[in-house]
C-alpha cells in the first residue's frame, strides 16, 4: 500500500546521531587494536601486514555458526563509510568463508539499533541456514541507474521508502562466485550515502537474496515502524512511492 500521509503521524522523527563518544570508542571489540576483545579470528583479509577486513564468530549466534566480517579496522559506523578497497576484501571474505564451510549461507547487514545492530561499527554477517530459503524471482521496478553491469531499482512492489535493489544486468546462478558482488557492496554504500543525504543517518538491513539462477542485494531502510498491520497481516505500508523513491535516489 502507498500511503504518503503516514509520513506525517506524530512519533515517525529520528533524533540525530551523536558523533561516537570516548566510551564507545574504547569499549568497541571490532576497532584496530582491540583484537583480543573478540573470539579467535577464522579469517583475516589481506593476510600479511595490518588486517582491513576480520572475521570472528558471533559471541551470540541465533544459529549454530554465525560469523561477524569487520568491514574496516577504523571506526566506521556505516558502511557508507567503507573504501572501496575495503568492500572488495568484504566480498571476498563473503566468498572465503561460504567455500571453507558446507551448508547455505545468508550474507546480511545490519545498521542502526532499529535494525538490529548491537554494535555501531560497521560490519556484516554470515550465517549458516539449516535449508536455502524459498527462492524469489527478482522484482519488477523503477529503475534508479545501471553501473558496471549491475542495474539499481525501487521495486514497484517496495515494503517500505527507498527499498532498493542491486542485481546483475544480466541474472547470474552464484553471487558468491560472480565478479560483480563486490561492485554489487560499492553500489549499496553508494546508495545508502545518497539515502543519507535525502534523510540523516538511516537504520537499514540488506541482504544477499539468492534464487537457483539469479541474485541481487536488497537494501530495506526503517524509516517506518513495522506495526500489526505489517505483522499480523503482510500489509507493507510505504509512504514514499517507488517512482518518487528512484528519482530521489537518482538525483542525490
Amino acid at each position: 500500500m502507498i500511503a504518503p500521509g503516514r509520513a506525517k503521524r506524530p512519533g515517525v522523527g529520528r533524533p540525530p546521531l551523536d558523533p561516537p563518544s570516548a566510551d564507545e570508542l574504547a569499549s568497541c571489540p571490532f576497532c584496530a587494536g582491540h583484537e583480543d576483545m573478540t573470539p579467535p579470528q577464522t579469517l583475516v583479509l589481506p593476510e600479511e601486514g595490518d588486517w582491513k577486513v576480520r572475521v570472528v564468530p558471533n559471541l551470540y549466534p541465533a544459529l549454530d555458526r554465525q560469523e561477524v566480517v569487520v568491514q574496516s579496522r577504523r571506526h566506521i559506523r556505516s558502511i557508507a563509510e567503507a573504501e572501496d578497497a575495503e568492500l572488495e576484501l568484504v566480498a571476498e571474505a563473503w566468498r572465503r568463508r561460504a567455500a571453507d564451510e558446507p551448508g547455505y549461507v545468508l550474507p546480511l547487514l545490519n545498521e542502526g539499533r532499529e535494525a538490529g545492530a548491537s554494535l555501531p561499527h560497521s560490519h556484516s554477517q554470515l550465517i549458516w541456514l539449516p535449508e536455502a530459503p524459498a527462492p524469489h524471482a527478482r522484482p519488477r521496478g523503477e529503475a534508479v541507474f545501471e553501473h558496471d553491469g549491475l542495474a539499481v531499482t525501487c521495486p514497484w512492489a517496495s515494503r517500505v521508502p527507498y527499498e532498493t535493489v542491486i542485481a546483475p544486468l544480466e541474472p547470474e546462478a552464484d553471487a558468491l562466485e560472480s565478479r560483480l558482488l563486490a561492485s554489487a557492496l560499492k553500489l549499496l554504500a553508494d546508495i545508502v550515502r545518497r539515502l543519507q543525504g535525502l534523510e540523516g543517518q538511516v537504520p537499514l538491513n540488506a541482504w544477499l537474496e539468492r534464487s537457483p539462477d539469479d541474485w541481487r542485494l536488497v537494501v530495506f531502510p526503517r524509516l517506518t515502524v513495522l506495526a500489526g498491520l505489517e505483522l499480523g497481516a503482510g500489509i507493507f505500508v510505504n509512504t514514499v512511492p517507488p517512482e518518487e523513491a528512484a528519482f530521489r535516489l537518482r538525483e542525490a
